[in-house]
This record gives C-alpha cells, structure tokens and sequence, in this order.
C-alpha cells in the first residue's frame, strides 16, 4: 500500500478524498490503516449527461445497472445540474458540474469505462479527451465536428435524435434506448431520485382526508404548443372538487400568474413558487400528478406517482411511466412533431384534448376510497 512519511494510505478507497478528509475519517475518526470501510475500487466509471434537467433525471435508472454489474466501482457522474442527483445512498461517489475545473481534473485521470449519453459537442470533445478503456455514446467526428456513435450501439438512438422520420416511427422508451446504448438491457429499472423528506419542509396547509392530486399547469418556453388553456383546467378543478379530489395546483416562477389566476376562479389550493428541493418534497406529498411533458414528468415518474401526461407534439413510446398513471392525447392528431408552435397556424391541438378524458385518467389511476 502506497505511504507518505510511513503513514499507509488508500488513494484507490471509493471514500478517500485527497485533498479533505473523508466521511468515515470526519465521522469515526478512521484512518487508512486498520480501516474497517475500506472500500477498494475495482472499476472506475464516468458518465456524462449533462442536461436537460429531465434527461439527468431519467438517465439514473442505470445507476441501478451499474451497482449491479460493478458493486465495487466509482461512479463519477458530469453534468450541469449536480443538485438533481442522488447526493446520498451511495450512488454516485462523485458528482461534478461541467467547468474548467472538473474537465482539467477529469482529463488527467483514466477510468475503465467511460458513457457520454450527451450529443452536445462539448460532451462529444470529452469522450474522445478522457482515457479510458472502454466508451459508450457519443463522440466528436473528427473531420466535420458533428456528434456521431462511437460504436454501433449508439447507432439507434443517433438516428432517431437526426430524423424526424425515424424518429416518429421509434417504439423504444427513452430509458430503454439509453440502456441499449450502454450495451445493458433494460428491465424496468426505477429513477434513483432524492425525496427531500428528510429537510422537515411544513405541508400543513395541504387539504387533509381527500386524495390530493397535483396539476403542473406549465411547460416551460420552448415548445409551448404543449400548453393548456385557463378554460381546460378550471373545467379539470371543478370536476376533481366535485368527485371529491383535492387539486393542488404546482409550477415555477413561470407559472405563478396563471395559478393565482386558477386559485382565484376556483379556489383550487396554491402554496406559491418553491426552490427545486422543496419543490419536489412538494410533489411527493401528491397522490397523483397531471402534467404535460416537462421537467414535472420527470421527477413525479422519479417519485413513483401515478403519471397523468398530457401528450401531443411528442412520440408517445418515448414515455415510460412504469404501469402508474396513463397518457391522454389529444382527440384531433397533432401535426407538429417536435414544434414550439403549430405549423397550421390555428390554436394548438391540446385544445382538442377534452378536460373530461384528463379526469377520466386521474379516476382510473387514483381512485377515491
């Protein structure tokens, strides 16, 4: 074992640090020598997903894969969004946001295997600047700096990100497709995903006795022909309240107009904007959520809710919403795949989607006792 001025060391432990002390050292006392958690590294693995933050979110299944298949190894996890991850449990024994400092750092060491399951150019550059052994994903191709498969199992999954065609016709969940990327198949692994529970957040001002049913009424800017109108929820609140739910209404900065606006016209609970953590402890105390497709979908599929999602401009084989929950479409066909706005130029066919079929799925997929 590697010494400095005869003190053993154990650079190769999943815990030791380097340059603090470690967890068993701050909170036993424990040094290398004698250590009884010495954890010795057998494989030291990187993954690079760096956002959107519902992607990071529905990247962790594969955590529980690599636990799995390498029960000894390191996990270095690089991204834009390190508050999203799993601080805890062991997951993940690393986790860097994307800067200078983290590339310089990561660009000196080697792992064993290395998934970039970003397209981004930035994440492409790395993969090929990054030793290791073995690579997953995507890489820079060298003469025309596009991103491209840097093997045949990325293959499927590039090609259904560079056609609309392909991937229109695409039947594989996203989860699914990134496992298969990484060469694992995909056995409905859960998200590993924190609560929250444990920061002590104060819900007492939720309705109490009534199944409670979260409706994240925003999509956030970039394609809002996803967006449901003031009409369609206040038709959805009243509804809910009269079969007996108790609709909690959810959003961001963004949203806090319109829900004030649907807390006045139906008295439907509104707590107010939260910071992400909170936020999502919220979300937990939820019996079901109505959503469309956004960063809400992500963390209620995470959180293990019956999923109501509202559909339109997205391939619907793309969501995965573990047996909880149903996704409701639309009753005209959208014509606008992947579109920020409707290319007929006419009220975005969410409009077509009746409150009553959304109420429909939140009776079926939470039903009142």
């Amino acid at each position: 074992m590697p010494q400095l001025n005869g003190v053993t060391l154990h650079p190769d432990c999943r815990h030791f640090r380097g340059d603090i002390p470690c967890r068993p050292n701050k909170e036993h006392g424990y040094q290398c020598a004698g250590c009884p958690v010495y954890a010795p590294t057998q494989q030291r693995i990187l993954i690079i997903k760096l956002g959107a933050i519902g992607d990071v979110i529905r990247t962790t299944p594969l955590l529980r894969r690599l636990r799995q298949e390498y029960p000894n190894s390191k996990i270095t996890w690089l991204t834009l969004t390190p508050a999203i991850l799993p601080q805890s449990g062991g997951w993940i024994d690393e986790i860097l946001k994307l800067e200078l400092t983290s590339v310089l750092h990561l660009q000196q060491r080697e792992f064993d295997v290395l998934f970039n399951l970003d397209k981004d150019k930035e994440a492409c550059a790395l993969l090929g600047s990054i030793r290791a052994r073995q690579k997953f994903g995507y890489q820079l191709h060298p003469e025309y700096g596009v991103a491209w498969p840097a093997n045949d199992l990325a293959n499927h999954k590039y090609f259904t990100g560079v056609f609309d065609e392909l991937s229109q016709q695409n039947q594989k969940p996203y989860v699914q497709e990134i496992f298969e990327l990484c060469g694992y198949e995909f056995q409905h692994e859960e998200y590993v995903f924190d609560t929250h529970e444990d920061k002590g957040y104060d819900w007492s001002q939720l309705p109490q006795g009534r199944p409670r049913i979260g409706l994240n009424t925003g999509c956030g800017d970039r394609w809002t022909t996803r967006l449901w109108s003031d009409e369609k929820w206040i038709t959805l609140i009243n509804q809910l309240q009269q079969a007996g739910y108790a609709p909690v209404l959810l959003g961001g900065e963004a949203e806090d107009e319109r829900n004030r606006r649907l807390h006045a016209a139906t008295g439907a609970t509104y707590l107010g904007t939260f910071s992400l953590p909170q936020f999502i402890n919220l979300m937990h105390q939820m019996d079901g959520i109505v959503t469309q497709v956004t960063m809400a979908m992500h963390i209620s599929i995470a959180l293990r809710k019956p999923t109501i999602l509202m559909n339109n401009i997205f391939n619907p084989y793309e969501f995965d919403l573990y047996g909880r929950g149903q996704l409701v479409q639309p009753d005209k066909q959208c014509v606008c795949f992947y579109r920020g706005s409707c290319k007929l130029g006419t009220t975005s066919c969410m409009e077509q989607l009746p409150a009553e079929k959304v109420f429909e799925a939140v009776r079926t997929s939470v039903p009142l006792a």
